[in-house]
């Protein structure tokens, strides 16, 4: 898996312009069936993907934080959200509250997640690939390819199986 992930940018600018046109044409006239079809490529693929033994987004980039997360995180940690944000979101460009730092803080070790039960909803989701309409967020799941094998491998067994 670690030379995988270590040649898995690469990989993924290779095939950007690809899966831009792939996803450009996808929304413009998408399978009725697509949203079943992705969903079997996305649950085949964590068959075979065992994010534990990976964790290259908690690694690498930080989740945008709702308000509704930070209260749930707060509250667990029984913490007033304001100290929550304090201590471990900053406000990026966009205006959302971000982690102040890579790898995520609540990253054990052994990949597993200190909050894993109160995750914020971003991280729940990723990497968004058994999301309906996935078609509507292909710049999305194009960056994703970047981060996540197993959005890679899916995005690739996507333009085996679902040709446009």
């Amino acid at each position: 898996m670690e030379e995988f992930l270590q040649s898995l940018p690469a990989l993924a600018a290779q095939k950007k312009k690809e899966n831009q046109q792939y996803f450009k044409k996808l929304k413009k006239k998408a399978p009725k069936d697509l949203d079943r079809k992705v969903l079997a490529l996305h649950e085949e693929t964590f068959e075979e993907v065992d994010c534990l033994t990976c964790a290259n987004c908690c690694k690498t980039t930080g989740p945008l934080f709702t308000h509704k997360d930070i209260d749930r995180i707060a509250r667990h940690f029984k913490m007033k959200p304001s100290d929550f944000i304090d201590e471990y979101l900053r406000i990026d460009e966009d205006n959302d509250y971000v982690l102040q730092q890579t790898p995520c803080h609540f990253l054990g070790a052994d990949n597993y997640c200190s909050i894993y039960d109160v995750r914020p909803k971003a991280c729940r989701e990723y990497p968004h690939t058994d999301r309906r309409k996935i078609q509507q967020i292909g710049t999305l799941t194009v960056k994703n390819t970047a981060i996540c094998p197993a959005a890679f491998k899916i995005v690739e067994k996507m333009k085996r199986n679902i040709p446009m």
